[in-house]
């Protein structure tokens, strides 16, 4: 019987913690395989992490679980932004750490301007570390491309240095060595990757800045130096509706390359964060249901998602997916950033809503899109479950 169903994986905090696998997660694979080490139904790893290559992402999941992943099963923060063609041959400021010039051409940029290449073009922006100081006043650049965007794939190292620069070249529009005139507004096109606040790694301590952090550093600057809001051109990675269309896109593909014929009606989204895994697959779940009630003709709908770049569709997917999948439902696992308190609920919907909202400045705060459709203890926990939903042995 060919599956009617997939799963949308998180990493950190579901299969892995740090370079460390959590233990559920190669028993997990084992049920999802076969004899011969096949995956029996589709499988997307649906993570926010950005610093690397998707064909790097895919050799680490195929060690950590026992099996071999290919990078096609593998979902970046930034890996929808192949989607965003209008924006390929512009010449793009990048900020992040890892093969950030590598990862840009193979989204499809054609011109790309590194953090480091600017600072090392302009040595007097970068001010901060008295050590990286000019000791001479340098010669005037000549030559350098005017910047028409800025694409933030990840947290960088430095971050006084990325945040100097990208500010530098918002308020400059895109030429940072020329004398500051009028504050141009609106400002460059800026396309973000990644909003988690948090993530886990292997520190007792529960939670490491993520990109959301960086972010919210990033708008609070700008906002202060020029009393406007900075606006995103795309917002993606989870918890971003099209993030979820491009994951249910591939888990299509993965289907119809295996030569199974009946239609994927029912996505799986296993994570440990209820801020980005839970928030975002509830939020695609209410997407589905408004679009096959023909309620909406494209994305979601305004509320809860403020951010108008989030309603947009650059793909277009839906034409390019049979339309079949019908629901979205949110597992929760406590091997990550979230703990349950007590023994896991036998209840379902019974998730406490965080006090705190972690979640992105663009995504008004619901509190029912936080509430997972079920918790479970571990991932494995989470492919029993699904199985037993849909009477899958």
């Amino acid at each position: 019987q060919p599956p009617a169903f997939g799963f949308l994986f998180d990493v950190d905090g579901v299969l892995v913690r740090g370079s460390q696998a959590v233990p559920a997660a190669r028993r997990a694979f084992q049920r999802l395989s076969d004899g011969g080490g096949r995956l029996r139904v589709p499988v997307v790893f649906l993570t926010n992490a950005g610093n690397c290559l998707r064909s790097a992402k895919a050799q680490e999941l195929s060690q950590a679980l026992g099996l071999q992943v290919s990078p096609e099963q593998v979902i970046l923060s930034h890996s929808p932004l192949r989607l965003f063609s209008q924006f390929h041959q512009k010449c793009m400021l990048v900020a992040g750490q890892g093969p950030v010039e590598e990862n840009a051409l193979n989204l499809g940029f054609k011109h790309v301007v590194t953090m480091e290449a600017l600072r090392k073009a302009y040595p007097l922006l970068d001010m901060v570390d008295q050590s990286r100081r000019p000791k001479e006043l340098p010669p005037p650049t000549t030559g350098f491309p005017t910047i028409e965007g800025v694409i933030l794939f990840g947290e960088p190292v430095r971050w006084e240095t990325s945040l100097q620069l990208i500010i530098d070249v918002l308020l400059s529009n895109g030429n940072p060595g020329a004398e500051l005139q009028d504050i141009p507004y609106p400002h460059l096109p800026v396309l973000a990757c990644n909003m988690d606040l948090l993530w886990m790694a292997e520190a007792k301590m529960p939670s490491r800045f993520g990109h959301g952090t960086f972010l919210l550093c990033l708008e609070n600057i700008y906002k202060k130096v020029t009393g406007r809001e900075l606006k995103y051109e795309a917002l993606i990675g989870k918890p971003s509706t099209v993030t979820y269309r491009y994951a249910e896109y591939l888990i299509q593909q993965q289907a119809e390359k295996q030569g199974w014929k009946s239609p994927i009606r029912r996505l799986y989204a296993v994570g440990d964060n209820p801020m980005s895994d839970v928030y975002g697959a509830n939020l695609y779940n209410n997407y589905l249901k408004s679009a096959h009630q023909n309620q909406v003709q494209a994305g979601v709908k305004r509320s809860p998602q403020a951010a108008s770049s989030q309603t947009e569709d650059p793909l277009q997917l839906r034409k390019d997916c049979n339309n079949s999948v019908e629901s979205c439902e949110s597992i929760l696992v406590c091997t990550g950033v979230y703990r349950h308190n007590a023994d896991v609920p036998s209840k379902t919907k019974e998730c406490t809503t965080e006090t705190v909202f972690h979640g992105h400045r663009d995504f008004c705060f619901d509190p029912s899109l936080v509430e997972a459709s079920y918790i479970v203890q571990d991932v494995n926990d989470a492919v029993q479950l699904a199985f037993k939903k849909e009477n899958w042995s």
